[in-house]
């Protein structure tokens, strides 16, 4: 059975509380028609949105892990190729949501929180890159798009530049940044995309009504977690004569 013929999957790392970009995604590709495989570390959010998804008609599973390391992710992706085997499925898409924040002046960041940092927004992504490239090189090339698969990586502001407060969390976006440019310039020769999403602003949540009603309130001055989710439905349906490695996404009236 060709990859275009098999039931698309999207796997997604990193859903929060289910209200952000993560969760967001989840909703708009399942519309689409693809089964989700949702990793994330909290159970509850977890399965809540896999339980919403498949009451409105679409077919989603929650894959809990106790951590972001890259050992719970090498097993998590063993689990999501069982349940979604070839030639009935083609695992073409996967999105690393996941990202450790630390807000803190330097003289007050302790070596955990770079390990932490470092450990999550780098280390577990190497791991979840390898996992999903594996996977996809197994898949057939789908037309019309000419891609085994694309894998999008969620950055930030600090992926760019660093502030008074982001060194921890900024080397830790840098880091991501530049795997996601290597593998996008080692696999694009096997017609796998990659890309990297520079999310410049803030997004609205349901913390954001709480702490800042007034951006919440105003479309012009925060991103909507739904404009996130299309723009990464649109890196996955690019074709292979016109990929996009990075986009920088932030609100009409956010200062950059």
């Amino acid at each position: 059975m060709s990859t275009a013929a098999a039931r698309r999957v999207l796997v997604i790392a990193g859903l929060g509380k289910g209200s952000g970009t993560g969760a967001s995604a989840a909703r708009l590709f399942s519309k689409a028609g693809y089964s989700i495989a949702l990793v994330a570390r909290g159970a509850d959010a977890l399965n809540t949105l896999a339980q919403e998804l498949n009451s409105s008609g679409g077919n989603a599973v929650g894959f809990p892990v106790e951590a972001y390391t890259p050992k719970d992710i090498s097993n998590v992706w063993n689990s999501i190729r069982a349940k979604y085997p070839a030639p009935s499925f083609a695992i073409g898409a996967a999105i690393f949501n996941v990202g450790q924040s630390v807000w803190k002046p330097f003289l007050e960041i302790t070596p955990e929180d770079v390990q932490e940092s470092l450990q999550v927004n780098v280390q577990t992504a190497f791991a979840f890159s390898r996992e999903a490239i594996l996977t996809f090189k197994d898949n057939e090339i789908s037309e019309p798009t000419g891609k085994k698969g694309t894998l999008i990586f969620t950055g930030a502001t600090a992926s760019l530049r660093g502030n008074t407060t982001t060194s921890a969390m900024a080397a830790g976006k840098f880091g991501l940044r530049a795997l996601a440019q290597s593998l996008a310039k080692e696999f694009g020769k096997d017609n796998i995309h990659v890309a990297h999403a520079i999310i410049d602003g803030v997004i609205y949540s349901d913390r954001l009504v709480e702490l800042r009603p007034e951006l919440a309130n105003d479309s012009n001055a925060r991103l909507s977690t739904e404009s996130i989710a299309n723009a990464y439905m649109y890196l996955v349906n690019q074709d292979r004569s016109a990929w996009t490695w990075e986009l920088d996404l932030r609100p009409a009236h956010e200062k950059w």
